[in-house]
């Protein structure tokens, strides 16, 4: 909010420049108004839907009671992100003696392409490394650094499920059937977006865990990966169960 009149609030857009928009005070609350400064106040951040805009008159028409909480959930978290995202590229740039907007224009471009959002990249870099972000085409040391950046300041936030393998194999290279199983298996959890942990609870049990950011991915992520151990182990002679723990 840029300032409160008796009928209104005047709003800077972010996504739309800075221009000037209206929220009259009939679009606050579905309620009666007694008192607009009761419901927004200068220097409030707010999520707004546009009802109309006139070009030539230079006017932009707002509403805060249509919209909804999930929708204002979304979009503030959207732009905290955002703003996460833009500090650490700041901080980055500063280490590396660049400026931000030549980073914007040379690189980060190539970001938005596969992750759509400078934070999703960042988060992909804080997951996998610098390798997310030279698969892009960003060179190499400003990959290493945004990675090493991200590693440090974002918290990714998952769900861990896990399940228990019993394998069995009467070949000679049993030892590394198992183990080229388990290889094939962290490529895919990698594939679906997910991280994977196996350890040994003592042959012929292996304990796997799959960490994604949330319970409806990390269950089809572990389906995909034990599906493809059982896949695997199909062309090999010995015995295959799974139990979900």
């Amino acid at each position: 909010m840029k300032r409160v009149e008796s009928y209104g609030a005047y709003v800077g857009l972010d996504e739309f420049g800075g221009k000037e928009g209206l929220l009259h005070i009939s679009e606050i609350s579905s309620r009666w108004v007694r008192n607009i400064r009761n419901h927004v106040r200068p220097g409030q951040k707010v999520v707004l839907q546009v009802l109309r805009t006139d070009p030539g008159k230079g006017q932009v028409d707002l509403s805060l009671r249509r919209v909804s909480k999930d929708e204002k959930r979304k979009k503030l978290e959207a732009w905290k992100k955002g703003r996460k995202a833009e500090t650490l590229l700041t901080q980055v740039a500063h280490d590396l003696d660049r400026e931000v907007e030549e980073l914007y224009e040379s690189e980060l471009v190539k970001i938005y392409e596969k992750y759509e959002t400078l934070y999703e990249g960042l988060v992909a870099a804080s997951k996998k490394g610098s390798q997310a972000l030279t698969e892009v085409g960003i060179d190499a040391e400003l990959a290493e650094k945004l990675s090493e950046t991200a590693k440090d300041k974002i918290v990714i936030k998952g769900v861990t499920i896990q399940g228990i393998i019993e394998m069995t194999s009467l070949g000679s290279e049993g030892v590394e059937d198992i183990q080229m199983a388990f290889v094939d298996a962290s490529g895919v959890a990698e594939e679906n977006d997910a991280s994977i942990s196996i350890s040994t609870m003592g042959a012929p049990k292996y304990r796997i865990e799959l960490t994604a950011d949330d319970y409806k991915k990390a269950e089809f992520a572990l389906d995909k990966t034990v599906t493809s151990i059982q896949d695997h182990w199909e062309n090999i002679e010995g015995t295959f169960k799974y139990t979900r723990d």
